[in-house]
């Protein structure tokens, strides 16, 4: 299991990278901070493997807070979402080991991605795993992409994968929260949650955030590719 901090200063963001990152195993949110120095503060004594960290927050930015990290000893990998995309401040944050870069507004396959990608690196570079011949260095170098596996995910039903199929193609111009389809096709959140995360992913269906709830924000999903 993989600790996870989030260090944002927008509560309706922040709440999205804590839904994406659980709906993503074997990543557990250990913490969520709305500024860099009360995420320092909390480092000193608990262990993350990977921050989520914003770049424009007050008193400290994000490149900043990586300055400070790494001057405390601390070395957890970064992945940094935010709206500065000019060429000179990514550059300046790749070069502090930053792992990952996530423009605003993403999406859950795109977060997802970064989440998965930065567990091939860990479990590649784990002591365990011993020398590294060339190859296996040139894919790191690369971050070459792992094709998704087109079978079935293990444990889904396909049955309960067609009835859901069935709904996004009687209502194509329309999306829906998973509470909401819940309620439609009769299944639980839950599992309505593993299967549009799973058709997400395979790029059956499109994800958006729904920031107009007047409270937590919500995921939405619509017909794109059904087979």
């Amino acid at each position: 299991m993989y600790q996870v901090i989030i260090v944002e200063d927008d509560p309706m963001v922040a709440a999205i990278n804590r839904q994406y990152t659980e709906l993503t195993p074997p990543f557990q949110v250990a913490g969520s901070f709305r500024d860099g120095a009360s995420a320092l503060a909390w480092l000193k004594d608990h262990r993350a493997d990977l921050i989520i960290l914003d770049y424009y927050m007050p008193a400290m930015d994000g490149g900043t807070f990586i300055d400070r990290l790494h001057a405390a000893g601390l070395s957890p990998a970064v992945i940094m979402v935010t709206s500065a995309n000019d060429a000179d401040t990514v550059r300046r944050l790749l070069s502090r080991g930053v792992v990952d870069f996530l423009i605003k507004p993403f999406e859950f396959q795109r977060f997802k991605e970064a989440l998965e990608r930065f567990a091939r690196l860990s479990d590649t570079l784990k002591p365990s795993a011993g020398g590294l011949n060339q190859d296996a260095i040139d894919r790191l170098l690369a971050q070459r992409r792992v094709p998704a596996d087109p079978g079935l995910a293990k444990g889904l039903n396909e049955e309960t994968l067609k009835r859901i199929r069935s709904f996004f193609r009687e209502h194509p111009q329309q999306d829906y929260t998973s509470e909401e389809l819940a309620e439609q096709i009769g299944l639980s959140r839950i599992t309505i949650r593993r299967y549009t995360a799973w058709l997400t992913e395979t790029g059956e269906l499109l994800s958006s955030v729904d920031y107009q709830t007047g409270g937590r924000p919500s995921i939405r999903y619509r017909f794109h590719r059904l087979q």
